[in-house]
């Protein structure tokens, strides 16, 4: 495609020809060019200096059918890693590379011109829109404050209402000319930008002439760019003389400028410790650089250009006073980042000239652009600048990589970064280093310009003690790896995993980013380690190592009368009670627990619908090298997540570990090392569990909890209804949910985001008041998530916590170092749901049933139904919807807590052959009557199902 031509005879020459062009010139014009149009698709995999990582849609051109070179902006390819393929019109596809971007501009005419613009508008692949310029002399738009801007250069602008898509199209003139580059558009008018061409068919010159001189592709493309670090601003005479501008340079510039000159160029900014701090400031007005009149940015980028490395001679005028300075261009390319380390996910690299210029900090700081797990975790944001790390200053990239070398996983360090909102405020945080390994080591990526591909290598040596501990740690978790998902597993693959380890042991928009957008100080945990391998290989004795505390029924009256006195580093922590604190409150407060709970995204699974979870757990065991807290499973969704506890009793934060996540019950259990408590191991204690009796419609109890500033918070509630079947939909992506399980309900509480426990007066554990998750939908299409809180009884909770105490054999699972065996859980493969007994009289449940059930429970009046089998499940081929499930081994069931404990009695019998009997009612339309079928079939490999069926029958008249 051929580049502008330069007019010699202004506007005139052009309207003439415009005058006579009919639409069989556009025609043929267009002809030519629709194959040379492609269709570009890119996917950045990572965030990179001003663009975030994603993929889109947009367009690009020929330019060089022979190397096979593709104009396009700047903003399309990406300055960093990128992968692109280029689609033409007859849909031949083939990949491309970045082979030159600028690194300011986003890569003639006369106003009047009529213009067409050939891409991908809107994602239809080919659309031609018309125009005519309007102004060729529009300031470069502003797209956003962080992001990429263009700058010292015009834009064109016409009324063609370009969207997104269409960034990188050509702009050609009635004889197939490409005059411009469409680069953006306003979202509230139809006004597109154009990028003119000059300085980009110097850059394919340069590439030509290389490739020539090497006869073939070259290595790598040197285009000379000069910078100041200064950025200009055309402004009118009118405006200069309001800055001071003597009216003798004004007339001397008229008269030495092309006629119709309208300005001159204007200082706007500075970036700090460039070649022109100190020496211009904003509101300088620029006249000669090496003795030439400049008013205008091509030619002012020219003089830099061909001056890199080079002293430049500037005269300003400074509020009518005129200066001369001279200064170092330097190059262009030297503060435009070619390199990033990426670590935990997080992606930094020097702050480029862009953003510098964006934030008016210097060029080369750390910047964060993708903040990743580990400091997103901390909470320090993307486009932060780190000053501070581990307590080292830190001035570039090698400094951070230096100071992370020496540090191991695990530790926790104070950093300290600024942001650009706030450039004057260093803002300290506590950063954790991964310790359990979610991401590979640090990586320092580097692009190779010859290939255009992006080589990664280690960041830090292999003697470094973060690389060190990692492979030291290696062998301690692999244990603990093998059956990190005890409860989220089905009953026969934890089979399968023990017996293997037995066996082995309306602004400016840019148009590609809203194109067609297909995606958008050391702790003690250090010392802990030495404990946790010296302890790896022993073998417990259940007895000897799980003893339980003494309960806080036996030490709460002391506890109320002699508050502790713990003595750390020789002077006394003093717990003091609240005067007016109920006694439920005093007793419970040292077993209650925050939980903060991060899961790294690259572990975000079974539809765990946020990365980051709070909520209050409690104390149910606590001896010398075991601690066990219960939480809900809407704060802890899944064992794969970094948990940090915060007790009421002591002040300190230490990691937690998920050993216990139960399949269909809202409830988890989360074991911590009580050495690692320190002084705090005496202060916190255990809660009194009091499973029955079971609680009552009318009866008082104390819900109790933290708030985020770990006060104890408490009030007495009445149960208004303490058996609540919980039903939950499905989610839009499918997740967690709870189902078969009944929960309580109070007349008041502290609102949905309040967690904690119910406990009598006198402070023995009833309940946990728990988080559910669940979704909302609105319409047919839109959905919102949503959180409530009820009580689920302890009786499941201390079931599973007598197991583990007696060790009940189960998968082995490392503890503290210690392997512990964790319990099978026995549950039936199908999801239930009540039905009031009167209800089920329509469905032809016989009246005896219904007296039976009744009599069984009359307080319910209930039978439960069948929703819907596990899919693959056994169970699958026995039940079907809407059957009632009447009895089990002939006890009626009327109740989710019936049938767990006819599954329980199974583990209790010695010579229990894992068989159910199982009574159902199902509604069967069939011409004439059947006898009774009886199933015998395997269920998760541990029991058997016989069930019996009993058929309605409604005979039909022949």
């Amino acid at each position: 495609m051929e580049s502008p031509a330069k007019e010699e005879g202004g506007g005139e020459l052009a309207m003439e020809i415009e005058s006579s062009v009919t639409v069989e010139d556009w025609r043929r014009a267009l002809a030519r060019v629709v194959p040379s149009v492609v269709v570009l698709r890119t996917t950045a995999p990572r965030a990179f200096d001003t663009e975030a990582a994603g993929a889109s849609y947009a367009t690009g051109f020929v330019v060089d059918k022979s190397r096979g070179i593709i104009l396009t902006n700047r903003h399309v390819v990406k300055p960093g890693p990128v992968v692109a393929e280029a689609m033409f019109v007859n849909r031949e596809e083939i990949p491309v590379y970045p082979l030159y971007r600028d690194p300011v501009h986003d890569f003639a005419a006369s106003v009047g011109l009529e213009i067409r613009v050939v891409g991908n508008d809107s994602g239809e692949k080919v659309s031609i829109l018309a125009g005519t310029l309007a102004r060729l002399d529009r300031e470069a738009p502003y797209y956003k404050k962080d992001g990429y801007n263009d700058f010292n250069t015009f834009y064109m602008q016409a009324a063609s209402g370009t969207k997104g898509g269409s960034s990188g199209s050509p702009v050609v003139d009635c004889q197939g000319r490409a005059v411009a580059l469409n680069a953006g558009s306003k979202s509230s008018s139809a006004s597109a930008f154009f990028l003119p061409l000059e300085r980009v068919v110097r850059a394919l010159n340069l590439i030509r002439d290389g490739w020539e001189a090497f006869g073939s592709k070259p290595e790598s493309v040197y285009i000379p760019r000069g910078t100041l670090q200064v950025t200009f601003q055309h402004k009118g005479f009118e405006e200069t003389r309001r800055l001071g501008l003597r009216n003798e340079t004004e007339q001397m510039v008229r008269l030495v400028s092309p006629l119709g000159e309208t300005g001159m160029l204007v200082v706007d900014s500075v970036v700090p410790e460039g070649p022109a701090h100190k020496h211009l400031e904003p509101g300088d007005v620029l006249v000669r650089m090496n003795d030439e009149v400049v008013t205008q940015f091509l030619t002012m980028e020219t003089l830099l250009d061909d001056s890199v490395g080079m002293g430049i001679d500037l005269q300003i005028e400074r509020g009518g006073t005129p200066l001369a300075v001279k200064l170092e261009v330097e190059d262009l390319h030297s503060i435009t980042p070619n390199h990033f380390l990426e670590v935990s996910g997080a992606v930094i690299h020097p702050l480029s000239y862009q953003q510098a210029r964006n934030f008016r900090f210097k060029c080369g700081l750390v910047y964060v652009a993708e903040a990743g797990y580990m400091l997103s975790r901390a909470s320090l944001p993307r486009h932060a600048i780190i000053k501070k790390f581990a307590g080292k200053d830190i001035a570039n990239l090698g400094d951070l990589i230096a100071v992370i070398s020496k540090l191991s996983r695990g530790e926790r360090v104070p950093v300290e970064y600024v942001k650009y909102t706030e450039r004057y405020r260093n803002k300290p945080v506590l950063v954790t280093i991964d310790v359990h390994e979610w991401y590979a080591p640090p990586q320092l990526y580097t692009r190779n310009d010859a290939t255009g591909l992006w080589t990664a290598k280690s960041a830090l040596p292999l003697e470094s003690p973060f690389i060190a501990s990692a492979h030291h740690a290696g062998h301690i978790e692999a244990n603990s790896n093998s059956v990190a998902s005890l409860a989220e597993s089905s009953p026969i693959d934890l089979k399968c995993q023990h017996e293997s380890e037995n066996l082995a042991d309306g602004c400016i928009k840019m148009q590609t980013d809203d194109e067609i957008v297909v995606d958008g100080s050391h702790s003690s945990e250090d010392s802990l380690a030495g404990k946790k391998r010296r302890r790896v290989d022993e073998e417990i004795s259940v007895e000897g190592t799980i003893s339980s505390c003494g309960d806080l029924d036996q030490i709460k009256g002391d506890f109320l009368r002699h508050p502790p006195s713990v003595d750390v580093d020789g002077s006394d922590l003093n717990r003091t009670i609240s005067s007016n604190a109920s006694l439920a409150e005093q007793v419970i407060e040292p077993a209650l627990v925050m939980f903060e709970v991060h899961v790294p995204p690259v572990c975000m699974l079974d539809g765990v619908h946020s990365p980051h979870f709070f909520g209050t757990g409690v104390v149910i065991h606590h001896s010398d090298c075991l601690g066990l807290v219960a939480v809900d499973r809407n704060t802890v969704a899944v064992s794969i997540s970094d948990i940090m506890l915060s007790f009421a009793a002591y002040p300190i934060e230490i990691p937690g570990e998920v050993v216990f996540l139960h399949p269909v019950h809202n409830f988890a259990l989360v074991a911590y090392d009580p050495s690692a408590l320190g002084a705090g191991t005496s202060v916190v204690r255990a809660a009194k569990l009091l499973p029955e009796p079971a609680l009552r419609r009318g009866d008082s109890v104390y819900l109790v909890g933290l708030s985020r500033s770990l006060q104890a918070t408490s009030r007495k509630s009445i149960v208004t209804n303490p058996c609540t079947a919980v039903n939950i939909g499905s989610a839009d992506c499918p997740r967690y949910r709870a189902i078969n399980m009944e929960v309580i309900e109070l007349d008041t509480d502290f609102g949905s985001t309040f967690s904690g426990i119910l406990s009598d007066e006198q402070g023995r554990v009833q309940a946990l008041w728990a988080s559910f998750s669940t979704q909302i939908k609105y319409g047919c299409s839109s959905s919102e998530d949503h959180q409530f809180v009820r009580g689920i009884p302890i009786y499941a909770i201390s079931q599973v916590l007598e197991k583990i105490i007696s060790g009940t054999p189960g998968p082995f699972r490392l503890i503290n170092g210690v392997r512990r065996p964790m319990p099978f859980i026995r549950l039936l493969e199908v999801e239930l749901f009540p039905t009031l007994l009167s209800k089920a009289r329509n469905y032809g449940l016989s009246d005896s049933w219904v007296q039976v059930l009744a009599k069984k429970d009359p307080v319910r009046r209930t039978v439960l139904r069948v929703r819907g089998c596990l899919a693959g499940s056994k169970a699958e081929n026995l039940l079907e919807q809407g059957d009632m499930i009447l009895a089990i081994n002939k006890e009626p069931i009327t109740c989710f807590l019936d049938i767990e404990n006819a599954c329980q009695k199974l583990d209790q019998s010695i010579d229990s052959d894992g068989v159910l009997n199982m009574t159902i009612f199902r509604q069967v339309r069939i011409a004439c009557k059947k006898p009774t079928i009886t199933f015998h079939r395997l269920s998760y490999g541990l029991y058997l199902l016989v069930v019996q069926l009993f058929q309605h029958f409604n005979r039909e008249k022949k």
